[in-house]
């Protein structure tokens, strides 16, 4: 028989709960932040919530109540639901951590420790960045080394013959191949079945090609080889939601060989700070010799408009710099070439 608890006064990630009653699913438990109340939050603080920890003070902070008292709140909910008001600071260490773990995971696949790894979510949050500013160090170190590049950024349409060839001429430990927006490779069932081998959890991952092929030949490229590199998938598709259901179970097969990140911004709040945070690092515009005043200049009219855009994304911050090197009236510019027509 389900359980539930109104709480009194909590604590959930930093935001004040009072008053609410949640489906109680673990009862009290102590961790290092203190006693806390495991409830299902989805009807209360949306479906983001199916599991969350609020924080108590003591038994005093909350009480069992009945099933009605629950339903009555929920009517309530309707015309008044209750939000969590996350502050820009916990925003943007929320968002930092993401994108850190991304950095981390890069650096995994580089060392061989991590063979796959997916990384999905909107344009122009990141995602390539990320990782080209990971593969360049990686780059400039075999540079130093006097070794050539280790890395290869495959973008645009691939046949399945051309990603033969490409895994083949990438094979050698530390080889890293990152596929960036090649989204055929991902729909097409020979290339899959060639991606399953080299992503394989086995010891051995060995791939081939019992086509005849004049190209190969001609290239000196075996028709079975071993591949010992490794691959990263950067992708606006969500693996979870495609309708083909033969391509969506090769993709689950993919996920399960791969590690899988989603670095989805939900609200168009959560995609600016993301923007603000690049800009402080120095490494969105240190190509177009732009003052600090005017970059500051640049992003504050992004969040003037933001809403007026026809999209808030990193792109979009290097198009308004763009405009500022064409004109002193580059806000009329903008007005004019970037946001949406009413």
């Amino acid at each position: 028989m389900q359980t539930y608890v109104k709480i009194k006064s909590g604590k959930y990630r930093g935001n004040t709960i009072k008053n609410a009653i949640f489906p109680l699913i673990k009862d009290i438990t102590f961790g290092k932040k203190g006693m806390f109340l495991t409830v299902d939050a989805s009807k209360v603080l949306g479906p983001k919530y199916p599991s969350a920890r609020i924080i108590v003070n003591d038994i005093t902070s909350f009480e069992k109540v009945s099933e009605h008292e629950f339903e009555a709140q929920a009517i309530v909910q309707k015309s008044t639901p209750v939000e969590l008001q996350e502050t820009e600071e916990q925003a943007l260490n929320r968002i930092k951590t993401r994108f850190d773990i991304l950095t981390e995971m890069t650096r995994a696949v580089i060392k061989g420790t991590v063979r796959g790894l997916i990384l999905s979510g909107p344009p122009g949050v990141g995602k390539s960045f990320g990782v080209e500013t990971e593969m360049d160090k990686y780059d400039m170190f075999n540079k130093l080394k006097g070794k050539g590049p280790k890395t290869e950024f495959c973008k645009g349409s691939m046949t399945p013959i051309g990603l033969y060839q490409t895994l083949f001429t990438n094979s050698a430990p530390g080889d890293v191949i990152i596929f960036d927006d090649c989204d055929t490779v991902l729909f097409d069932e020979v290339c899959l079945n060639m991606l399953k081998a080299v992503l394989d959890s086995g010891k051995k991952r060995t791939v081939s090609w019992k086509s005849e092929s004049h190209a190969l030949r001609r290239e000196g490229i075996p028709d079975r080889f071993e591949f010992q590199g490794s691959a990263i998938f950067i992708t606006n598709v969500d693996f979870e939601n495609v309708r083909s259901k033969k391509i969506k179970d090769h993709l689950a097969a993919l996920m399960s060989r791969c590690h899988y990140l989603d670095l989805t911004l939900d609200t168009m709040r959560d995609k600016f700070l993301r923007i603000k945070q690049i800009v402080a690092t120095g490494e969105l515009f240190k190509d177009y010799d732009l003052s600090k005043e005017m970059e500051g200049e640049v992003i504050a009219f992004m969040d003037t408009v933001k809403d007026k855009l026809r999209e808030v994304s990193l792109r979009m911050a290097l198009k308004i710099a763009d405009l500022t090197k064409v004109s002193p009236n580059w806000k009329q510019l903008a007005e004019n070439t970037v946001m949406r027509r009413r």
